[in-house]
């Protein structure tokens, strides 16, 4: 399995992530730029990360203009065409302007930048990031964002729901689910989902930055594993 990571203008966690899955996790990985438009060599199996970061500076939306770069087309096909692709916080907000997942990412409830550890539970493991996890898991991650308020409308978020979408809801480190858990007030306390062919994923926390001991905190890699676990059984 080889992994891309994108990296646009303001990208500020993408050598975090290629650290932990080129150095913590063994995958090959690559470092794609984002006027680059070509993912050859990248196929069903491997995985294209958009990372966090501020890319054009979060102006207009944040991800409204990275959503354009050249590399996206490509991305956009290889998703079409079954590859996996994983947006974390920034990459979770391209993805979803880019049309790659449903709904919008925006401003938090209380008008704040919050940057904090938080947990998050298990609401799936019908997916390949969360393949290796326990329904109702709690992880606890870092999150770092202004517009991380999850939002869809009723009838998308039905569909959601119906199609076990969800990946992770904000919650206590019991796993309660409820709006003093929902840190930034993201609609039904999400903090993950799949697309409904499910290999496209995107989340507000940041696994690359709790995947390490030294760290403190192991809990993000997790989803790197599930990642990894998935694609040895298609073998």
């Amino acid at each position: 399995m080889k992994f891309g990571v994108v990296v646009f203008p303001g990208s500020n966690c993408d050598r975090d992530t290629i650290h932990v899955l080129q150095n913590v996790m063994g995958f090959e990985t690559k470092s794609i730029f984002h006027k680059e438009t070509s993912l050859e060599g990248f196929g069903p199996g491997d995985c294209i990360v958009l990372p966090g970061g501020f890319s054009y500076g979060d102006y207009l939306r944040s991800g409204a203009i990275a959503r354009f770069s050249p590399i996206m087309d490509a991305v956009i096909k290889f998703a079409g065409e079954g590859g996996y692709v994983l947006g974390i916080c920034n990459g979770f907000q391209v993805l979803c302007e880019a049309g790659l997942l449903p709904g919008a990412l925006l401003r938090n409830r209380n008008q704040q930048f919050i940057c904090q550890n938080i947990y998050m539970r298990t609401e799936t493991t019908n997916s390949a990031v969360t393949s290796v996890l326990n329904p109702g898991q709690v992880l606890k991650v870092p999150i770092a964002h202004a517009e991380g308020r999850y939002y869809a409308d009723a009838d998308t978020m039905a569909a959601i729901v119906k199609n076990d979408q969800v990946l992770f809801r904000y919650s206590d480190k019991d796993g309660n689910v409820n709006d003093s858990t929902n840190i930034n007030g993201a609609t039904d306390n999400i903090a993950g989902i799949t697309n409904h062919t499910r290999n496209v994923f995107g989340m507000m926390p940041h696994p690359e930055r709790a995947s390490e001991e030294q760290l403190g905190n192991t809990d993000g890699r997790a989803i790197f594993e599930s990642l990894k676990a998935t694609v040895l059984q298609m073998v």
